[in-house]
């Protein structure tokens, strides 16, 4: 194990993170690497034996008070000689005294929590083949058209800390699809939607209410084509699984979404697709 070498990542090889998620199955998105490298470009670890590739991990710093990890990946071959804890230990390092949120598989809950995380509550991806639907009644309009100080303060109520140049990464990233809802000219409601190693994912998907939210992910869908697509959902906005469930798509993996202590009261009635399971 002291063979280990674990040092930060270079901006390039953020690539092996997302594609060692995309083999054991998390589906990442066609331009995830480069957006995820932008808020941290120092949170991304790689351990490595004789300069070959190990183990990964991030923990991507957002502010003074909030990081949230994930990427905790251990070569196949190599599973169970103790360089997880090496990888793990020096992502929480690099948290410092922030508050660290994750999205741990369901059978890891166990491990989390002797490392002083507490559940919060699950996170379920919902995956199913829709139609095409048409472009929605409604003050629809591209995501790129609404001021992005706009966009940050929505964030703001469902996201524990600022992340401005990720959104505006996210947002503007090759075939990344936003949309918005605006009403009385208010913004009660965005979403993205980005193409995937299989079909597309929505996320986030916020809104004010569930009404508005099936009109944002109307016109996403109507933007980007029908076909395989998910939806990461919180399990406690019943609200976000009837409209997953209403579209016809089902369970198809968990997680559970745990911290290290408090963070700021969130809106989690506004929350009908979570941006990353990888960032948060």
């Amino acid at each position: 194990m002291n063979d280990l070498l674990v040092r930060t990542m270079r901006p390039d090889e953020v690539a092996i993170a997302v594609n060692w998620a995309a083999a054991e199955g998390w589906n990442p998105g066609l331009a995830d690497d480069a957006c995820f490298a932008v808020p941290d470009p120092e949170g991304f670890f790689i351990g490595e034996l004789d300069g070959v590739p190990a183990a990964t991990v991030s923990c991507v710093n957002y502010g003074a008070s909030f990081a949230f990890l994930g990427f905790y990946i251990v070569r196949q071959d190599l599973r169970g000689h103790g360089y997880g804890l090496r990888m793990w230990n020096a992502a929480v390092a690099h948290a410092g005294p922030r508050v660290i949120g994750l999205d741990g598989v369901v059978a890891q809950q166990q491990n989390y929590q002797k490392s002083g995380f507490k559940l919060a509550y699950a996170n379920v991806r919902y995956g199913g083949v829709v139609a095409v639907p048409d472009m929605p009644q409604g003050r629809v309009v591209a995501l790129s058209d609404v001021p992005l100080a706009a966009v940050e303060a929505y964030d703001a109520t469902v996201f524990p800390a600022p992340r401005s140049a990720f959104l505006r990464r996210w947002i503007g990233s090759p075939g990344h699809v936003g949309r918005a809802l605006v009403r009385d000219g208010e913004l009660v409601g965005w979403g993205v939607i980005r193409p995937c190693r299989k079909g597309r994912k929505i996320g986030p998907l916020v809104a004010h209410d569930r009404s508005a939210a099936e009109i944002i992910l109307q016109a996403l869908l109507a933007g980007a084509g029908g076909g395989e697509i998910f939806l990461d959902a919180p399990g406690i906005n019943g609200d976000a699984v009837a409209l997953a469930q209403d579209l016809g798509l089902v369970p198809v993996f968990e997680t559970a979404r745990m911290y290290t202590g408090s963070i700021p009261p969130l809106r989690l009635d506004r929350v009908f697709g979570v941006t990353s399971f990888e960032l948060g």
